[in-house]
């Protein structure tokens, strides 16, 4: 016991000293501060600026100018938009277009449904003139335009389409529900009965039995992506660190005074210690910062939902992080100390790094489809190379029972006591071989 705390106090005060390690924590706990800070920021510097009269882009409506009945742009008074000059459409227009029966679109009606929709944007009415449409949003003057062919038909002009624009959808939806009321008022009922009978809300109460997987989403997400770069880190470092001692021949000295059990304990342990620290440390700082400004995020339901993580599913992580970091901190200290020359880490350890990667890999695709009970995720649950993220997983966004956590959990025990007694034997032959890369089950035949 000794031997083994001499060796965790170095290894572990060698991670302290490290400038790396200190750097990076330092960095990421910056950058965290700057992010959670920045709503703060903005908010400050929105106060010292002078209000501009229209912050808002401009989204052009036209009815098509080849359709009969419609309200004409020639108001006297109008700018190039149809409107007047403080962005209200001209009310002689508005009037012209009203009680037209022969009209295929009552364009004053379309523009308060879309105004009222599209709170974003400065709605505008314009002519339906194609060409000049298409030079106003080319030049930025507006950034979208609707011309309606009729009530059911329109053409959308955008310059670059973004990757989620909903505005067809939400117009999509206006003009449904605009037809809809016309079919009812032909039906010989009144526009208020109309408007009545489509807007009928239907209410709705949800008991949930089991987890919210929407819920659970975001900060099980970032607590699978966190374990994934925290143990391949630093179990890289553990392998690169065997390898150097081995490399200046301090480790025959090392491994004559200390047992090798002891050695490969210590720098497991010290290693698992000092991720453990690094992330306290970055989500510590993380919490810190949301609590201070919490106000500024209370619009963003994604950032709420990942602070308001429960403290049972934090207790699993770190259970699951401890387990899963000495199983695969062993592999890598144990491979570490086969090659000769620190060039041949990233060969030599490669195969255990796929065997993460593809864990991550089947974990982010069954989060990604919803389905974080399927068999695949079932089976990676009881695999202790892949159980610390599949079982963390269904228990944040799933039911799972009580015995299968147990028996996942008493299998990762059992897996990093045995593969850390396997690993310090092959460490204890590993560290005094040298030549060529020597075969892990070499390693383990002269053991004997």
């Amino acid at each position: 016991m000794k031997q083994f705390r001499t060796i965790f106090q170095f290894e572990f005060m060698n991670y302290l000293k490290n400038k790396v390690f200190v750097g990076v924590t330092l960095f990421l706990m910056a950058a965290i501060v700057i992010v959670m800070f920045s709503p703060r920021a903005a908010g400050l510097l929105e106060q010292g600026r002078e209000p501009e009269k229209s912050e808002k882009p401009v989204m052009l409506l036209a009815a098509d100018s080849s359709l009969s009945g419609q309200p004409a742009n020639g108001a006297e008074g109008s700018d190039q938009f149809g409107q007047s000059d403080d962005g209200a459409a001209d009310s002689d227009q508005s009037g012209q277009s009203e009680g037209k029966a022969d009209a295929p679109v009552a364009m004053d009606d379309v523009l308060a449904s879309f105004a009222e929709a599209f709170t974003e944007y400065d709605v505008r009415l314009t002519d339906g003139n194609p060409a000049g449409i298409r030079e106003q949003i080319l030049s930025g003057e507006a950034e979208c335009a609707f011309v309606l062919r009729g009530i059911s038909s329109y053409i959308y002009y955008v310059d670059d389409l973004a990757l989620y624009d909903m505005n067809t959808s939400e117009a999509d939806e206006i003009l449904g529900r605009m037809a809809r009321r016309d079919a009812l008022v032909g039906k010989g009922l009144t526009g208020s009965e109309a408007d009545q009978i489509l807007s009928l809300a239907i209410e709705h109460d949800t008991e949930r039995l089991g987890q919210d997987q929407m819920q659970n989403f975001f900060y099980t997400y970032i607590m699978i992506f966190a374990l994934y770069m925290v143990i391949l880190f630093y179990g890289q470092m553990v392998a690169t660190h065997v390898a150097s001692e081995k490399s200046s021949r301090t480790m025959e000295l090392l491994i004559t005074s200390a047992k090798p059990v002891s050695l490969m304990f210590g720098k497991v342990i010290a290693s698992c210690l000092a991720g453990l620290l690094q992330l306290v440390c970055v989500f510590g700082s993380a919490f810190l910062c949301f609590q201070v400004n919490q106000s500024y995020w209370s619009g963003n339901e994604i950032i709420r939902s990942i602070f308001d993580m429960p403290l049972h599913l934090l207790a699993y992580m770190f259970l699951f992080f401890i387990l899963g970091f000495f199983i695969y901190a062993f592999m890598y200290g144990a491979v570490g100390s086969t090659v000769s020359k620190l060039e041949d880490i990233n060969t030599a350890v490669m195969p255990i790094t796929l065997v993460f990667i593809a864990a991550f890999l089947v974990v982010v695709y069954s989060m990604s489809s919803g389905d974080v009970d399927n068999i695949w995720m079932k089976a990676c649950s009881y695999v202790p190379f892949t159980s610390p993220m599949a079982m963390f997983t269904r228990i944040a966004m799933s039911t799972v029972p009580w015995y299968e956590i147990v028996v996942s959990v008493l299998i990762l025990i059992g897996s990093a006591v045995g593969i850390g007694v396997i690993s310090a034997r092959i460490y204890r032959r590993g560290v005094l071989m040298y030549g060529a890369a020597l075969k892990i089950g070499a390693v383990l035949k002269k053991g004997r």
